[in-house]
């Protein structure tokens, strides 16, 4: 048994995103602020995209009905059409914000697609997803791209036998605990955390505790190390 299969998260894994998020919703907080403080409208603002995950999914399109579905709750009637603009000009910023990899990441992908098949396994909108990947130049080092609803265990023993060897010889990586290491797993995978600056809330949970095929990195850049000594072990 040896890894064959290197599955990676897109968003903040590979690129940035979720800063990205977080000065979008800074400015959205400014926008309400005649309506309510600071700490009422994100409270108020995670609780409706809790709400409406399964309605909406993940991503800048949710993301921008939850602001604005918010945004009319918070107001309690008063007229928002100003500001429902500017989230509206918000959420299509965001959609066109240029693609910036993380330091290192495409160095270190050209070294993994030469010894592993490499497969992108992201959540969010299927059209932007797609246009970040082309946008990065990142896509010809890709075996295979599956944009997913949820990443579960069910999702990734699918994934893993589809395009590769199956689950017990691929590894996952990622900046999320929730979606990417633990249910990797819980698959048979090994898991590989890389933290990054900010996480979505939504996307915390606690890291397994001395779990023989869990590891977590400093840097994207550990990754062909750290797979090589996997590797070995998985033998």
């Amino acid at each position: 048994m040896s890894i064959t299969t290197v599955g990676l998260d897109a968003d903040d894994t590979l690129w940035h995103n979720e800063t990205i998020f977080r000065l979008t919703q800074d400015r959205f907080v400014g926008l309400l602020s005649p309506h309510a403080d600071e700490p009422s409208v994100r409270e108020h603002l995670a609780a409706v995209e809790r709400r409406n995950l399964r309605l909406y999914g993940y991503g800048v399109k949710g993301f921008t009905l939850s602001m604005i579905e918010t945004a009319m709750e918070l107001a309690d009637g008063a007229d928002i059409t100003a500001a429902v603009r500017e989230i509206l000009a918000a959420g299509r910023e965001m959609l066109a914000h240029p693609v910036e990899p993380l330091p290192g990441v495409p160095e270190t992908l050209a070294i993994l697609a030469e010894r592993y098949r490499l497969v992108l396994i992201t959540k969010g909108d299927l059209l932007h997803q797609e246009n970040k990947l082309a946008a990065s130049g990142l896509g010809d080092l890709f075996s295979a791209v599956e944009i997913v609803s949820e990443k579960d265990r069910a999702t990734y023993e699918r994934v893993f036998e589809r395009f590769g060897t199956g689950a017990a010889e691929a590894a996952m990586v990622g900046n999320s605990m929730k979606s990417d290491v633990l249910p990797a797993i819980e698959a048979g995978a090994f898991g590989a955390y890389i933290p990054y600056v900010v996480t979505w809330a939504h996307e915390l949970a606690d890291a397994p505790e001395d779990h023989p095929r869990y590891a977590e990195l400093a840097a994207f850049t550990e990754l062909p190390a750290w797979l090589e000594r996997m590797q070995g072990e998985a033998k």
